[in-house]
């Protein structure tokens, strides 16, 4: 549903299956404009190290459980749950300077 409004709002927006796929993109040199991930996804110590190696001019927003959260990931911006999917598409379209439709 984000990756969907976002691309409504002429953001090109991918969306990977894993956190594998974020790391193995990176690896291979893709640099995102922002990184929007679940926060569960911290846990995997591939992906919390291939986002701390970002380069920190991409900015990092988590969306996060009140409850569960994930461990402290110190460049990111962190929503948390329950939150619609608006919000959260505000949120980009904010840290990347755009405005809503």
């Amino acid at each position: 549903m984000v990756r969907a409004e976002l691309r409504e709002a002429g953001v090109e927006a991918l969306g990977m299956q894993a956190s594998s796929d974020l790391v193995d993109a990176l690896g291979r040199g893709v640099a995102p404009s922002m990184v929007v991930i679940d926060g569960i996804e911290l846990e995997k110590p591939a992906t919390r190290e291939a986002l701390e190696n970002m380069p920190r001019n991409i900015p990092i927003l988590i969306v996060d459980s009140r409850i569960m959260t994930a461990p402290v990931l110190s460049s990111a911006e962190v929503l948390r749950r329950p939150i619609r999917v608006q919000d959260i598409v505000s949120r980009v379209l904010m840290r990347l300077g755009r405005k809503m439709a």
